[in-house]
């Protein structure tokens, strides 16, 4: 293995570790919260979750293997299945996305009409799709041989060795891409910049009411009006992050990937092999930031986590606080 090699299986090591802690700890914290569980939003999370998960334990490891290796992990018939679950599990993530997206959106749009518009039976039949949408191309791929292991990703994926079938693999190859990573991407971003729209709507009349009333409250302090302006120009931006970090996260991870199987379509094009598993590892590194993204940094599961961790802190103190007790009832003289 060269210096590349070596960071590279660095690299998939640590988005392994980061992904299965972060998909636990967003497991956990839907199985303790019983709010988060009767959200609506909690179900596509814990949709999300789950393909993450799977795709952290059966395809990861499959790929380091194949990277320190360089050779094909298990049998034809193992690497078939393991390509089957990839070509699934990243389908069905890309399209839990585009209906969280969906949900955003309209909870912010139709806020009062969002509890008869996403009810969790609707959700259940977004999910029904996403699984049905999945399971259909991985289906196809799989019966038509089109899964396999490939040398440029290290990896059990979409792979086609015969050239006799060259043409109907491109053409599947192109609707596949079409139908999950730019059907995604179009949700997303149309959705989003909905979102978006109204967010900044309500940001300017909000700002109007402030500047009215520092207007009317003519003794109020210099320091007290700077604060007033700095948290609007916060508010502004807070919206414009948000967004920019639920598209930006999904183009930086899966674009890369996606580009070069488009290119590699064409045999004229000569791909480092080097920087094909550079793209794998993008698109690996969404699983372990999906967490962060819709989970973990919202305000609900810091508090969930919180709270599990002062739980854990506080019977572990009982625990050491009895131990304490009875070594001192233990040491007592005896009065007899």
């Amino acid at each position: 293995m060269d210096t590349a090699e070596v960071i590279l299986s660095v690299l998939v090591v640590v988005i392994i570790i980061v992904s299965l802690l972060s998909n636990v700890l967003v497991l956990i914290c839907f199985l303790y919260n019983p709010e988060i569980r009767k959200q609506v939003p909690g179900l596509f999370n814990l949709n999300l979750t789950f393909c993450n998960l799977l795709l952290t334990v059966s395809n990861m490891p499959l790929t380091l293997v194949g990277l320190v290796s360089k050779a094909q992990p298990g049998t034809d018939g193992f690497c078939q299945i393991v390509g089957f679950l990839e070509t699934f599990l990243s389908t069905n993530s890309m399209l839990s996305m585009a209906a969280l997206s969906i949900d955003r959106w309209i909870a912010v749009v139709f806020p009062l009409r969002y509890r008869s518009k996403m009810r969790h039976k609707d959700a259940a039949f977004v999910l029904g799709y996403t699984w049905a949408h999945s399971m259909s191309f991985s289906t196809v791929a799989t019966s038509l041989s089109w899964v396999g292991y490939h040398r440029l990703y290290a990896s059990c994926t979409l792979s086609n060795p015969r050239a006799s079938s060259r043409t109907q693999f491109v053409i599947f190859t192109v609707f596949f891409h079409s139908f999950t990573f730019l059907l995604s991407f179009i949700v997303l971003c149309v959705t989003y910049l909905k979102v978006l729209k109204v967010a900044r709507f309500h940001c300017k009349r909000i700002d109007v009411i402030t500047m009215q009333t520092l207007v009317l409250l003519v003794d109020i302090h210099p320091s007290v009006r700077q604060r007033c302006l700095e948290e609007q120009k916060r508010r502004r931006q807070r919206a414009t992050r948000k967004i920019s970090t639920f598209i930006g996260t999904f183009m930086i991870c899966f674009a890369p990937y996606v580009i070069t199987r488009i290119v590699e379509l064409f045999p004229a094009v000569p791909i480092n092999p080097h920087w094909g598993i550079v793209s794998k590892c993008l698109a690996y590194s969404k699983a372990a930031c999906d967490p962060f993204v819709y989970s973990l940094l919202r305000h609900q599961y810091k508090k969930t986590c919180t709270d599990i961790i002062n739980r854990l802190l506080k019977r572990s103190s009982l625990n050491t606080s009895g131990r304490g007790h009875e070594n001192q009832g233990n040491s007592l003289p005896s009065m007899e």
